[in-house]
């Protein structure tokens, strides 16, 4: 028995339910029908056995107990009916669940035996009278058994009482609630096995009872008993609440109930019926709670998931949460109230906690906001905060969040639990307080009336506060103080403060500022100040006026702080002030005298000008900054004139920030106060004028914003007004230099150090934009200040000192000028007025050179040319009406700053432009007076200028012009000494100014210049040691010297220039036959070097000059100056100067020049002196070509240099003809660059040394076309007078010594150069050549030489000659090979193996088309003298052509190459030249990378050379198509990685037979195309299969050879000319994945197919028989074409029907791959056949369908979609259904593709669901739709898109109304969630509304998907779910899944693994809980449940019984009649 009472173990793990399910469970508890849950189960057993004794009357009781069950009496007709003769059916009372009304329905049978009968409990379900389903689901949440035996003692037969006993055994397993989960199984099980054992104990007696009074009926003779006790049974028991969950609850029965049964039945059945009754009662007392209890879980686990991990569902959960908490805010307070016991300790979001019920109690009703239930809820808040020391943490700060909700409603109630915490020492008094300010500034006008409860409160624990907690206090004090001036504001009253108020106020003012504002905490003090600043307004007169001594300095000290700090500080003493002196209760509280030391604090924090970067901190400085200002308003309103007088005597003070401050607010004042400052305006000006010469930066600038306020006020003029005016002007001039300048800041604007640490750096170019900002609104705004600029401006032009402002000095001039000439004031007549004003000389000498630079800052040059035109009445008459004409060019010049500087040129343009203006402007004046009153101006600026800048030379060279037009020489010699004395020669700008300046006055004065030049150079020499000493010592001694003879260079060379010829002999002799010379010879610097060579070469050109001249010298020292001139032209080594790259340069073609000059001088120079020259010149061939002008004059001095050394070497011919070739050789590398100016300048040397050559010679043709030379007339003529004296033998060479086969090869190449002037030239080497060739000695061996055809080629190249040199049009290509024709014919044989053999240069020429033009030269001299070549020779020549063609990088030079080779080839023996190729190819492939080579394969491109080929492409073909037949492809195996048994030597011939065939295919032209045409079928099914063998090697690492095939293949589709499959195989050709290698050859097969018609018959043919191939990659490529060629076959029937019988037979084959493309295939037949075999089709899909393979799945699910678009209706009608079936099963497949397809082929079976099974396929539809929705929002996106397809196409099959225009909208195609969701909500409205019959088979389809692999289908289905059931309208649909989705979404899906279904789970049940009534505004529970207790099993949801029964007693009982 003690076995029968143990209850089992838990099945499964233990997962949450609703409530809703919990009562549904207690309800049907006695059920028999068996429950599959996950849930644990409770087992409760009972068995007991009574007896009663029976009066026997006449009939006997043993005939009564063996009635048979047909002659059975029931005792209420009405709910008891016979099944059949043995079986009954019981329908118990009514009672309503939801909407519905439920009946228990039992089912019981009878068994007959011998002493009585055996009554047996067959089934308990629950049922509604519509039938609906809701209720019947519940059956499976409990299991029932029930076995009554009742019989009659039979030995007593004899006895007149007889013994009836009845022995009954009840069972009755549940699924246990979620809320009694935490206790423990066998508990619970006890208690059931009381409450049975109970019934058991009370129902028996009277079960016997009843069935004694039966048989006494029937023993009297009545045969038709009456029922007995209908009405009682009518009479449910009286509800119970539905919170009333605990475990006595569960009894079914209590003795009342059991009275109250009265069922009165036959024997057998009497005790069924009191079971029914009992089990009734049972369902009664439970079910009524569902719905609230189901509400309440639901809630509780959204609660839970407010601690989520997860963002999103946290968010989700507090969502639904705040949707729901309106409906029934007591509940969702009750559900959070529980949850809330562990506090943050327990849960994790106590935050989410408290934020839901501040929502719930906002929301509550005035009657729902009871006070105790308010106060409760409070208390928990309360105890959330006391648990931490700390007032940070968010959930706290949520709870303080809900206490001023509670507030709200109840702000006595919420201050009333705060007070408790004020009683005693505690730490939660500072977050009380914190609390009570945040509902002071939320609820002001509900909180100053309490305002004396809480100062009562507060006041005394005041003084007992502690530092740490003294802000708090501060801050609420703050806060209360603000609610009351609000409540002032808003009451109509005054304020309700009492005398007890103000009291209380006066006392917290008093300590707050005798205490806690000297509290040595920074947090206390401020925030103390903080709280007085908004007291002071509410504390009586009196006592403001005490406190003013001790609230003032502490709010002063508070300002000094940082910027956070001051401004609170800064905005409580302005309330202060604001109070005490504009108070409207009476006069100041203040005197002047007492603010003084408030003024003194705050002014030297007036003065911080906040310059921070950070916008943050600038911020807050300007509102602390305005704060102060309005303090001082304050003030000026109260004491204007007395605040006026003491900020001008801190004016006057010693303080820089006083000073700043003062000034500060001056100008912020001023403006506000101008009526009351009047007075005081003498003083103002005069504190303006002392702080003028301030060199603070600070005072600065605020002067000069003060200065421009005062101004627009009229505070300033006269004298004081032009000292501001110049201090704007003179801090305007600060200059870009300035601000980099270090110590220029440190001198002049930081010189007080301790404010220098205040200011930023930046604040200087802030000075300067305000002072310029402030002169321009001066002149423009200010009609009053322009009696004070003009023409006082003018003063400020010429100093030093405003040079920066010049610009906006012009400007405001500009703009005084229009102004008076708009009122036709002439300015001249004020301007003599004046005598202080500079002249009209120094004003145009000043702003001339100050145009310099014409991209200074402030369009200077613009504006100075601008302002020139307003003053041009100022100058000589004739000016204005010049400048008038001149500027505007000038103006239009400068214009745009961007373009200029595009132009590196600008500055000498410009600079041009001004000297000729000046000169022009001279010109126009021509008064010598004038000019020299203006040459003095010019004199005196001189200082005014820095010699490192441009404005000095710019003078010198204007101050030179002007001497020019002066005829006094005393004047220009005192004006010469003035310019060397004010000039730098060290500075290169101001060298070459003064440089340029003396030779401008040297053209009219040059013997003036000349002494002024040698005087400078005796007082600047040094002699040697005293140079070497310095150089040792200071090197900028050395410079200064370097620089000084630099500049006498220049000016010696400058004054040359205009030096007449006649006297430059003895200047020459005189500077080289002295030490003169040598002090330049030592110079270092780059630009003093350039000086020195620039003089000695204008010494040696003077003496070629005076040689052409007939005056002939010799130059002294020619070698020590070539020497020099060579290391002076190299780079300075010194590691303290720079490379100037320029400077360099013009310094290298200085000194080629020089060199070319020092060369041409007799006597000849030696050969080593000649090799250094050229070894140091030859490198310049390589410079670039920018700078252009300087690098063209390099190269032509260089071009000329080398003549002029050909010309002066040697004394032979010999010896010059190996000098000629040393040239040449040494100019080769830049004749045959890649750069085309180097070509270009090396062609020209060439031809320029060729005609100096040729002139050396005697006998030669005579004079060709010759190149315009840069030759020197004087070296052609000593060059022919040197050698006129030798015989001709000895001067001539030989025609061997000039390698004319090497020669022609190294210039051949340039005849075909892609530069025009590069062709002609290198035309006239080549002529030259053989000109200079013919007229040399013969050698004797060289008899192969025909003279008469040589001649005549040479006449050929003369008439090629004579046409390129008029330059007529020619054709080029026509001009070269008449070049080379003529070549071929003077070339001797030696020659001309000599050429082929050192051919690789010219044919990889660097140049294509020359490289091009020598392969075409020779193929034309194989041609034409090919026979002539030994066996030898082709080899050799073969080898060097291969050679040039592994060279070449260029495709078509290459070509031409191999060309040559296949010409080499078809003269001779190809089949060697085939062997070498071979030989070579498979060479490269075993050593070489050749996918890497450079340009390509060389011998890829033999092979394509030999493809073209008339007489070699066929053979070359046949040898291919064997090689490749003979090399068989080994397949392996074995596992990847091992080695294969072929050797890797046949994968190199077959790699490279692969190679010559793609070479074949690929570059056969029409030769090649032709041949592969004639053989295309077996081409194509040859690389067709070899493509699926290779395959199978690449699949094991050996790819080479599919890739080499690959390539071959797409040469075979270019030669084919089929486009389509090269793109094709270049797009998919290496895969390797044997997927893709299918989908290549299918797609090469389609586009064969479709280009070549004709081809497919005998292609298909041959590829059929491969179909029974041993090789498994060969059959599968062979399955994979056919499967698309069957396609074409069309148009052959006999073919077709071969096809598919090959495919049928192989439909089986192993290869998975192979079954699949076979049935590809299949579906591939053409259309006009599909019909003959369709249902030979349709049936392997349908096999195929179910195949053990998953990718033969997949095709046939695709082959299916392409099937049924020929389908008829016919062939699929038979196999609808068995179709759907399996793509029903395939639509959950984990593979994408298959889902995808899956559904795309459930809509394209759409249109045959018509006729006899559109019933059966509507129900699959149906049947179908719950998964189409909810992979509408698949993870992959094409079954996404399948989805939204097959839901179009199935939606009018439907029939449900409007659901077109759902899928019409924009969220159905948005892969949004939100988007989805949102259609789900319209969809379900849609399906519940219209198609509510169908809902039940949705939910259970939608419930089964909570079990899918795919988080967001699941989460899909919560949506699906929820949504269907939140919009059925019908009740009799919901309640059956009701509590079933309830419990799965409490359960397992708010405790998924995945955020996005815990997200969906919250959001569900927040939903049906918002649509349903499940939450009932109620009593609230709150008030029964002590919030403070604990679960003593640590459950927060768990409740003990005691706290039951303590519920049950307090319950009032018309709460269950109410919820009914």
């Amino acid at each position: 028995m003690a076995a029968s009472l143990r209850s089992p173990p838990p099945v499964g793990a233990t997962f949450p339910r609703s409530r809703a399910a919990a009562v549904v469970v207690c309800a049907s508890s006695s059920s028999s029908s068996s429950a599959v849950s996950s849930a644990p189960k409770a087992r409760f057993v009972a068995r007991r056995s009574e007896s009663a004794s029976v009066q026997q009357l006449a009939r006997p009781l043993a005939e009564y107990m063996g009635l048979p069950a047909s002659q059975y009496s029931v005792l209420d007709a009405e709910r008891i009916e016979r099944v059949d003769e043995s079986t009954f059916r019981c329908y118990v009372y009514r009672f309503r669940f939801f909407a519905l009304e439920v009946c228990p329905v039992l089912l019981v049978r009878v068994d007959e035996e011998p002493s009585g009968c055996c009554i047996r409990l067959l089934s308990c379900k629950a049922s509604t009278l519509e039938g609906s389903p809701l209720v019947e689901a519940q059956n499976d949440k409990f299991s029932a058994s029930m076995v009554n035996k009742v019989f009659c003692n039979n030995s007593l037969d004899g006895s007149t009482r007889q013994q009836l006993t009845s022995d009954a055994t009840i069972e009755v397993t549940i699924d246990i609630p979620f809320p009694f989960r935490a206790l423990p199984v066998e508990a619970i099980e006890s208690s059931g096995r009381q409450v049975l054992e109970q019934l058991l104990r009370a129902m028996l007696p009277r079960f016997l009872k009843q069935l004694d009074k039966d048989y006494q009926a029937w023993a009297s003779g009545d045969s038709s008993r009456k029922p007995l006790g209908t009405a009682s049974c009518a009479s449910p028991p009286a509800r119970r609440h539905p919170n009333d969950l605990t475990l006595p609850s569960w009894h079914p029965l209590s003795d009342s109930n059991l009275s109250e049964l009265s069922v009165a039945v036959s024997p057998p059945f009497s005790l069924a019926a009191a079971r029914i009754s009992s089990s009734s009662n049972s369902m009664a007392s439970s079910s009524s709670a569902a719905a609230s209890a189901a509400a309440l879980e639901a809630v509780q686990v959204l609660v839970a998931s407010l601690a989520d991990d997860a963002p999103r569902v946290r968010d989700s959960a507090l969502a639904a949460l705040r949707d729901i908490a309106p409906l029934n805010p007591l509940l969702v307070l009750d559900c959070c109230a529980t949850i809330s016991r562990g506090g943050h300790r327990r849960f994790a979001n106590m935050a989410g906690v408290f934020l839901v019920m501040a929502s719930a109690v906002r929301a509550l009703d005035r009657l729902d906001a009871e006070r105790e239930f308010l106060r409760k809820i409070a208390k928990i808040a309360t105890a959330e905060i006391v648990s931490s020391k700390d007032f940070n943490v968010d959930w706290q700060r949520a709870a303080a969040t809900l206490l001023v909700a509670i507030g709200s409603h109840d702000p006595d109630l919420m201050m009333g639990e705060i007070f408790l915490y004020f009683s005693g020492p505690t730490s939660a008094l500072p977050a009380m307080l914190q609390i009570l300010a945040d509902f002071a500034s939320a609820e002001a006008l509900q909180f100053t009336p309490r305002l004396k409860d809480v100062l009562l409160r507060v006041l005394p624990i005041l003084g007992s506060v502690r530092d740490g907690q003294r802000p708090v206090f501060a801050n609420a004090f703050k806060c209360w103080c603000q609610a009351a001036w609000l409540y002032i504001g808003d009451a109509s009253s005054g304020l309700p403060f009492d005398d007890d108020v103000m009291s209380f106020m006066n006392s917290v003012f008093e300590l707050l500022l005798k205490v806690w504002t000297g509290s040595r905490d920074l947090k206390v003090r401020l925030s103390s100040v903080e709280a007085l600043g908004e007291m002071v307004g509410l504390v009586t007169r009196s006592q403001l006026k005490s406190a003013l001594p001790r609230i003032i300095p502490a709010m002063l000290d508070l300002c000094k702080k940082d910027q956070e700090v001051a401004f609170t500080a800064a905005h409580s003493l302005h309330n202060l002030l604001n109070v005490s002196l504009l108070s409207e209760s009476g006069p100041p509280l203040l005197e002047f005298e007492e603010l003084n030391v408030v003024l003194i604090t705050l002014l030297p924090l007036a003065s911080f000008n906040n310059r921070k970067d950070e916008r943050l901190y600038v911020s807050k400085g300007l509102k602390t900054y305005n704060e102060l200002q309005h303090c001082f308003l304050v003030i000026g309103l109260a004491y204007p004139e007395d605040l006026c007088l003491f900020l001008l005597s801190k004016c006057r003070s010693k303080d820089e920030a006083s000073i700043v401050g003062a000034l500060r607010t001056i100008k912020h004042l001023l403006p506000r106060l101008l009526e009351s400052w009047h007075t005081k305006q003498t003083l103002l000006v005069e504190i303006v004028k002392s702080l003028l010469e301030e060199q603070s930066l600070g005072i600065r600038m605020a002067l000069a914003e003060l200065i421009v306020v005062m101004a627009s006020h009229c505070y300033l003029s006269g004298h004081p007004a032009e000292l501001a005016v110049e201090f704007l002007v003179r801090h305007s001039a600060i200059t870009d230099d300035d601000l980099n300048d270090l110590n220029t800041l440190k001198n002049e604007y930081f010189q007080d150090k301790r404010f220098e640490m205040k200011m930023s750096l930046a604040g200087l170019s802030d000075l300067r934009a305000v002072c310029e900002k402030g002169l321009l609104l001066l002149a423009i705004t200010i009609p009053e200040m322009e009696l004070v600029l003009w023409p006082f401006l003018l003063r400020l032009i010429i100093p030093k000192k405003y040079t920066g402002a010049v610009a906006t000095v012009c400007k405001c001039i500009t703009e005084l000028c229009r102004h008076k000439l708009s009122q036709t004031n002439p300015l001249y007549t004020e301007f003599n007025a004046s005598n202080e004003m500079p002249s009209p000389e120094d004003l145009f000498a000043r702003l001339l050179v100050l145009l310099y630079n014409p991209l200074a800052r402030g369009q200077l040059a613009t504006q100075i040319l601008t302002v020139l035109c307003y003053l041009g009445p100022l100058f000589p008459r004739n000016l204005s009406l010049f400048w008038e004409d001149e500027v505007p060019k000038m103006k239009a010049y400068i214009s745009d700053p961007e373009d200029l500087k595009q132009d590196s040129t600008y500055q000498e343009i410009w600079d041009d432009m001004i000297l000729n203006f000046f000169a022009e402007s001279l010109d126009v004046v021509n008064d010598n007076v004038w000019v020299i009153s203006l040459g003095d101006a010019f004199a005196r600026q001189y200082d005014l200028y820095a010699t490192s800048d441009g404005h000095s030379a710019l003078l010198h060279r204007c101050l030179g012009m002007l001497l020019q037009k002066v005829d006094d020489r005393i004047y220009v010699r005192e004006k010469i000494d003035w310019m060397c004395r004010h000039s730098s020669m060290s500075i290169p700008v101001n060298r070459l100014g003064l440089a340029q300046g003396i030779g401008l006055v040297a053209a009219s004065h040059l013997d003036t210049v000349l002494e002024k030049l040698k005087n400078i150079l005796e007082n600047a020499g040094q002699s040697a040691l005293q140079r070497l000493l310095s150089f040792f010592s200071f090197r900028e001694k050395v410079e200064d010297v370097d620089d000084t003879y630099a500049a006498l260079a220049l000016m010696y060379g400058y004054a040359a220039r205009y030096a007449p010829s006649t006297v430059i002999e003895a200047r020459i002799n005189a500077l080289v036959g002295t030490n003169m010379l040598g002090r330049f010879l030592h110079v270092q610097h780059p630009t003093a070097k350039q000086a020195v060579i620039t003089a000695i070469d204008l010494l040696g050109r003077a003496v070629i000059s005076a040689a052409e001249m007939g005056i002939s010298f010799p130059l002294k020292r020619r070698d020590q100056l070539l020497e020099y001139v060579l290391t002076l032209m190299g780079r300075d080594q010194s590691d303290d100067l720079v490379d100037f790259s320029i400077e360099l340069l013009q310094t290298q073609s200085v000194a080629l020049s020089a060199c070319t000059t020092l060369v041409s001088i007799e006597p000849r120079l030696p050969l080593e002196t000649r090799n250094r020259v050229m070894k140091a010149t030859l490198g310049f061939f390589a410079l670039p070509t920018e700078p252009s002008n300087i690098v063209e004059s390099l190269i032509t001095n260089l071009i000329i240099l080398l003549g002029a050394i050909l010309l002066t070497s040697g004394e032979d011919g010999r010896s010059r003809a190996e000098q000629l070739l040393h040239i040449l050789r040494q100019l080769d590398p830049y004749v045959s660059s890649s750069a085309e100016h180097q070509r270009r300048r090396g062609c020209i040397a060439v031809h320029e040394v060729l005609i100096k050559f040729r002139k050396l010679c005697s006998g030669g043709f005579g004079a060709l076309g010759s190149y315009p030379t840069l030759t020197l007339k004087q070296i052609d003529q000593g060059g022919s007078r040197s050698l006129s004296s030798l015989p001709s033998a000895f001067v001539l060479p030989t025609r061997d010594s000039l390698s004319l086969g090497e020669r022609v090869m190294s210039y051949l190449p340039r005849c075909a150069d892609t530069d025009d002037e590069v062709r002609k030239v290198a035309i006239q080497i080549i002529a030259l050549f053989f000109n200079i060739s013919l007229s040399l000695p013969k050698q004797k061996a060289a008899n192969d030489i025909d003279l008469e055809s040589s001649y005549g080629a040479l006449s050929s190249l003369e008439d090629i000659v004579s046409v390129i040199r008029r330059k007529a049009s020619v054709d080029q290509i026509e001009v070269f090979h008449r070049v080379v024709s003529s070549v071929c014919v003077l070339l001797s044989r030696e020659e001309l193996v000599v050429l082929l053999h050192s051919c690789t240069l010219a044919t990889c020429d660097k140049v294509k088309q020359s490289a091009d033009g020598s392969i075409q030269a020779i193929i034309v001299f194989i041609i034409r003298r090919g026979k002539d070549l030994r066996e030898a020779d082709v080899l050799r020549t073969t080898q060097s052509l291969l050679s040039s063609a592994v060279t070449l990088t260029d495709k078509h030079s290459r070509q031409e190459v191999l060309n040559a080779i296949s010409c080499l080839a078809e003269n001779t023996n190809h089949i060697v030249v085939f062997d070498e190729v071979l030989f070579v190819a498979g060479r490269d492939i075993c050593t070489k990378d050749i996918s890497r080579i450079r340009g390509g394969w060389a011998i890829q491109d033999v092979f394509y050379a030999f493809s073209q080929h008339k007489v070699l492409a066929t053979r070359f073909l046949e040898y291919i198509l064997f090689i490749l037949h003979k090399e068989p492809v080994a397949t392996n195996d074995s596992e990847k990685g091992e080695n294969n048994s072929e050797s890797s030597a046949d994968d190199f011939i077959l790699q490279a037979t692969i190679f010559a065939l793609n070479a074949f295919l690929r570059g056969g032209g029409k030769i090649g195309k032709q041949a592969v045409e004639q053989s295309y079928p077996s081409v194509l099914s040859a690389l067709i299969l070899k493509l699926g063998g290779l395959h199978s090697l690449a699949e094991l690492g050996r790819n080479e050879l599919l890739r080499s095939l690959l390539i071959a293949f797409r040469s075979f589709c270019d030669c084919v000319g089929d486009v389509e499959m090269g793109k094709i195989l270049a797009r998919d050709g290496e895969q390797t994945e044997k997927e893709k290698m299918i989908d290549l050859v299918q797609e090469v097969a389609c586009s064969s197919s479709v280009k070549r018609p004709k081809e497919v018959l005998p292609t298909c043919a041959i590829l059929s028989k491969s179909l029974n191939r041993n090789q498994r990659a060969e059959r599968e490529a062979a399955a994979a074409a056919l499967s698309e060629f069957i396609r074409h076959s069309e148009k052959e029937p006999a073919l077709l029907e071969q096809i598919v019988e090959e495919l049928c037979q192989h439909v089986t084959d192993d290869s998975p791959t192979v079954r699949s493309l076979c049935l590809r295939g299949l579906v591939q037949i053409p259309e006009s056949h599909m019909l003959k075999y369709i249902q030979q089709v349709l049936g392997v899909i349908l096999a195929l369908l179910e195949d053990a393979n998953e990718s033969v799945q997949l095709t046939a699910v695709q082959c299916l979609l392409t099937v049924l678009n020929v389908s008829e209706q016919e062939a699929v009608e038979p196999i609808l259904i068995s179709l759907l079936v399996r793509l029903r099963n395939l639509q959950i497949s984990m593979n994408t593709k298959m889902r995808s397809n899956a559904f795309a082929a459930y809509g394209a079976l759409s249109s045959y669901g018509v006729g006899s099974q559109h019933h059966a396929f509507l129900e699959q539809i149906h049947a179908t739709l719950p998964r189409l929705i909810l992979h509408l929002h698949d993870k992959d996106l094409s079954v996404r898109l399948a989805c939204r397809n097959t839901f179009q196409l199935l939606a009018p099959s439907m029939e449900v109304e409007g659901l077109s225009s759902l899928l019409n909208k924009q969220y159905f195609t948005s892969d949004r969630r939100s988007d989805y969701e949102d259609f789900i909500r319209d969809l379900t409205r849609q399906l519940c509304r219209l198609s509510p019959a169908r809902v039940d088979s949705y939910l259970e389809s939608a419930i089964q998907a909570f079990d899918a692999p795919w988080p967001v289908i699941q989460a899909n289905a919560v949506c699906l779910v929820s949504c269907m059931l939140s919009f059925l309208d019908d009740q009799r649909f919901l309640a059956p899944y009701f509590s079933q989705v309830f419990a799965m979404l409490v359960g397992r899906m708010s405790q998924s693994p995945e955020a996005v279904v815990r997200a969906s789970a919250s959001s569900a049940m927040g939903l049906l809980i918002k649509r349903s009534n499940m939450l009932k505004p109620s009593s609230s529970q709150f008030d029964r449940v002590d919030p403070s207790q604990s679960s003593q099993h640590g459950d927060p949801h768990a409740k003990t019984s005691s706290e039951h029964q303590e519920e049950n007693t307090v319950k009032p009982d018309g709460a269950s009649q109410g919820e009914q």
